[in-house]
């Protein structure tokens, strides 16, 4: 009796090892499977949050862009401050300007400058003053490979919502700094976020030395549309002049992937129309610094 108690607890002791052992290996393997799955997303996936990339305080272009009542239209501050707006360039020629919003993006930029310097395509480059100083390298290769940076704030607020003129110094001076600490000049070229501004704001704007650059050509593909949709929206809003809105960057969750593959559409069909890319100062005939 004793020998079949003795045998018992044995075998007892062996079922509960092996289950302990079979639990184990089953939780290591779900942990290991877990974070293959993780790194899968990060490497495919770009719009995947980048840690520590500043946000548009504002909030998304895709939402903003549509949710402000009664703003200020582009055309009609043109209208009145014609010395400090501008939409366009000469339509005496066939030179055009396309420009990029919200960057410098790690995401997107880098795949934004490769498709530029393809087609040897100069552009201009509105940038967040928060983004250049978190990535200086991106920033300074924007000016290495020909083209042109502009102030779009520091932190892209909605300066319409936001209403207050210190706001606007605050956020215009700090982007200024940043972008002489890092590229050596005080640029003079100013878009605001979302586009949205009103007189009080366009008038300190003047006092600062800024030029308003708004656009006449909008890609939309801030509503992340496809490839050839924003390449449409481009193509069939062409004319001599154009100042086009495109972005390289955007909030965490932003896509700016058809934006990059529109420019494979883009670029070469207005480049056969005889157009010729140009940056905004050119463009304008103005100075691209202070």
């Amino acid at each position: 009796m004793r020998d079949k108690t003795v045998q018992f607890l044995l075998l007892a002791v062996f079922v509960f090892s092996f289950a302990g052992m079979i639990t184990v290996q089953a939780e290591q393997d779900h942990a290991t499977k877990e974070v293959e799955t993780q790194w899968w997303f990060k490497r495919d996936n770009p719009t995947r949050e980048i840690e520590d990339l500043p946000q548009p305080e504002g909030g998304p272009e895709i939402t903003e862009r549509v949710n402000i009542p009664n703003p200020v239209s582009n055309i009609i501050l043109q209208q009145r401050y014609p010395e400090t707006v501008v939409l366009s360039g000469p339509a005496t020629t066939n030179k055009i300007a396309i420009t990029f919003d919200d960057g410098p993006d790690p995401r997107f930029t880098p795949q934004v400058l490769e498709v530029l310097q393809q087609y040897n395509v100069p552009a201009t480059f509105f940038v967040m003053g928060s983004r250049a100083i978190a990535y200086p390298e991106l920033t300074r290769r924007m000016v290495e490979e020909g083209h042109i940076v502009g102030n779009h704030t520091y932190w892209h607020p909605n300066l319409v919502k936001q209403g207050d003129l210190a706001t606007l110094e605050t956020e215009v001076m700090k982007t200024e700094d940043t972008l002489n600490d890092i590229l050596g000049y005080r640029t003079k070229l100013f878009r605001a976020p979302y586009g949205f501004l009103y007189n009080e704001l366009v008038e300190k704007l003047a006092e600062l030395n800024y030029t308003v650059v708004a656009w006449s050509v909008d890609s939309l593909d801030w509503r992340e549309l496809g490839a050839t949709e924003t390449a449409i929206n481009v193509l069939s809003n062409m004319h001599p002049g154009a100042i086009i809105l495109m972005h390289d960057g955007g909030d965490w969750d932003a896509d700016r992937t058809s934006t990059i593959e529109s420019l494979h559409q883009i670029i070469p069909q207005l480049q056969e129309q005889g157009f010729e890319f140009v940056t905004v100062p050119e463009l304008l005939n103005i100075p691209y610094q202070k």
